[in-house]
C-alpha cells in the first residue's frame, strides 16, 4: 500500500510558507513578485506592438473607404465596420474565452492556453478593434486642405495616407497608443479568469483567494506605477512629434 501522506504533508508545508509574513516579506511576493511583473510586461508589450502594427492600417483604411475618403468603397467600408463594432461590442472576457477555445481546437503546437502567450492573442483580439476606432477618429481630425494640397501636387493614395494622414495625426496616435497600452495593462489583470499569468493571477490567486489583501495592494501599487510610467512616456513622445 501506497502511502500519499508525505506529498499531502509537503504540499501543506510549501501553502503554509506561502502564507507566512506580510508585505514584502511574505514568500510569495519574494519568490513570484519579479515573475509576474515580467509577464505582464511581455503580454502588454507584445500585445500592444502586433496591435498597433494591425489596427494602424486598419483604422486608416476605416476612415479612407468611406464615401468622403481617398479610396472610397461602401461595401468593404460597412462590412469591415461591422466587423469593428462586432469586434467592440463583446466582453473581453467572453472574448478571451471564445479566443482560447478557438487556440484549443486548432491545437498550435507549442501553444498551450494556459499561460501568458495564450491570453496575449486574447488580448490582441480584443485590443485591435479598439485601437482601429482610435486611428480612424485621428486621421479623420487630419485637415481635408492638406489632403487636397496633396492631392494637387500629385501625390498617390497611398503616398497620402502614409506620407500626410498618419505624419499629421501622428501625435494623437501616439497619445491612443498610450491609451491603448494601459487599456492592455487593465486588461492583462483579469487572466487569472482564464489560466493566465501576470500581476492579475498574483493578485487573485495568491492575494484575493486566500485573503492576503498585501499581496493584492502590492500588486495594485505595481500596476499603477506601470501605468503612470506609460502615461509619461506617451505624453513625452507626443509632445516631441508635435510641431505645430
Amino acid at each position: 500500500m501506497i502511502s500519499i501522506a508525505p506529498e499531502v504533508s509537503t504540499l501543506a508545508a510549501i501553502a503554509s510558507r506561502r502564507d507566512e509574513g506580510t508585505w514584502f516579506n511574505r514568500p510569495v511576493i519574494q519568490d513570484q513578485l519579479l515573475g509576474a511583473i515580467m509577464e505582464t510586461i511581455y503580454m502588454v508589450g507584445l500585445g500592444t506592438l502586433i496591435t498597433v502594427i494591425i489596427g494602424l492600417p486598419l483604422g486608416v483604411i476605416l476612415a479612407e473607404t468611406r464615401k468622403e475618403g481617398l479610396i472610397p468603397h461602401r461595401i468593404f467600408h460597412k462590412t469591415l465596420g461591422a466587423i469593428v463594432n462586432i469586434g467592440r461590442a463583446i466582453p473581453f472576457i467572453i472574448l478571451a474565452v471564445i479566443v482560447l477555445y478557438a487556440i484549443r481546437l486548432i491545437n498550435i503546437p507549442g501553444l498551450s492556453t494556459v499561460g501568458w502567450p495564450a491570453f496575449t492573442i486574447a488580448l490582441i483580439v480584443s485590443a485591435v478593434p479598439y485601437f482601429a476606432r482610435l486611428v480612424e477618429s485621428n486621421v479623420l481630425a487630419v485637415s481635408h486642405g492638406k489632403v487636397e494640397a496633396a492631392q494637387m501636387a500629385g501625390a498617390s493614395s497611398l503616398a497620402i495616407m502614409t506620407g500626410v494622414l498618419i505624419r499629421e495625426a501622428l501625435p494623437a496616435i501616439i497619445q491612443s497608443i498610450t491609451i491603448l497600452t494601459i487599456t492592455v495593462i487593465g486588461y492583462s489583470a483579469m487572466s487569472s479568469m482564464v489560466g493566465g499569468g501576470g500581476l492579475g493571477a498574483l493578485a487573485i490567486n495568491h492575494g484575493y483567494t486566500r485573503h492576503n489583501f498585501d499581496v493584492v495592494i502590492i500588486s495594485v501599487i505595481v500596476i499603477l506605477i506601470m501605468v503612470q510610467i506609460v502615461q509619461w512616456i506617451g505624453d513625452m513622445l507626443s509632445r516631441l512629434v508635435d510641431h505645430r
